[in-house]
């Protein structure tokens, strides 16, 4: 079953059982992957599901740090379950542990040395985590490495 009958069948479910919620969050995210489809003219496959999805949580995570440096812990709460809610149809997420094993492998792969090289790393390494980790994370491991 692919991820967007998967969020379909749940958003029955939630509709059902009045998990307001969840119901508005997976509606979010069919809007965004339809949009998607709309602009690259095919049905999305999987993969390209887990990158929309992928970008609707990176547009929360920064919203939920906005509203956190504005003193409003009540909606940066909110969007944090809307965050676990969309995080439950992704691929498992990288620990930061994993990210930096594999931030070093690629470093010795690459022959990188210092923080110039950073280019070269990052462009190796996100197609290794592409969809299970954060892009500033994995930046900011692999910036702590090469330093």
């Amino acid at each position: 079953m692919s991820i967007k009958d998967v969020l379909t069948e749940d958003m029955k479910r939630a509709l059902k059982e009045g998990e307001k919620e969840k119901l508005s969050v997976i509606r979010m995210a069919r809007a965004a992957i339809l949009n998607e489809e709309k602009n690259r003219l095919h049905e999305l496959d999987d993969g390209e599901v887990i990158e929309v999805l992928s970008r609707e949580v990176k547009k929360l995570r920064e919203n939920k740090e906005e509203y956190e440096r504005l003193n409003r812990p009540d909606v940066a709460a909110q969007l944090e379950r809307e965050i676990d809610i969309l995080l439950s149809y992704l691929p498992q997420q990288l620990t930061e542990e994993e990210i930096e094993e594999i931030a070093r492998q690629v470093i010795y792969e690459t022959g990188a040395n210092s923080v110039k090289d950073m280019g070269r790393v990052m462009t190796a390494i996100m197609p290794k985590v592409k969809g299970r980790a954060d892009g500033r994370v994995v930046n900011q491991i692999v910036k702590k490495l090469l330093e």
